[in-house]
């Protein structure tokens, strides 16, 4: 039995000395973690954080006094890349803070680019994060990486 607690323990140790470490970025309405190494611009209140050799990025838009109804909202994300998949590709859950939330995988052909978007939408506010990163990368530990960063996206309010 002590064996085994102590080969658990020095697993978790292990994993944790080899987890990638992260900064948070502190947007005015959330936060999300920025592994080390990665840049991060701020471009009139859209966020880019990327990669040094920029195969990819993670945007973050934020909008407020923004009048989209609920109805509309899945249009809207379609609309964005200009996708003829049907509204019922994008998923609607109630999120937190009171916020519904849609996810959304879309792969594009022409450009050889997967995105993932996830809209945090509660009143007249709107948070957009999408990730897009080329096919060729889209896997092991890029594709670990963007999701964890992704996955961290915190609403503050």
């Amino acid at each position: 039995m002590m064996k085994k607690i102590v080969l658990v323990s020095a697993f978790l140790s292990a994993s944790l000395f080899f987890a990638q470490k992260a900064k948070v970025y502190d947007g005015p309405g959330y936060t999300i973690n920025v592994p080390e190494g990665w840049k991060s611009t701020n471009d009139n209140d859209i966020v880019n954080i990327f990669p040094s050799n920029e195969i990819g990025a993670i945007t973050i838009s934020e909008y407020h006094d923004l009048n989209l109804p609920k109805t509309e909202m899945k249009k809207f994300i379609l609309a964005l890349y200009k996708s003829e998949d049907p509204e019922s590709k994008i998923k609607e859950s109630k999120g937190r803070k009171g916020y519904t939330e849609y996810s959304y995988e879309y792969f594009d052909e022409k450009n050889k680019l997967f995105w993932i978007t996830r809209a945090f939408q509660k009143d007249k506010d709107l948070y957009l994060v999408s990730i897009n990163c080329g096919q060729k990368f889209w896997n092991g530990n890029y594709m670990n990486l963007f999701n964890e960063t992704f996955n961290s996206f915190k609403i503050k309010k």
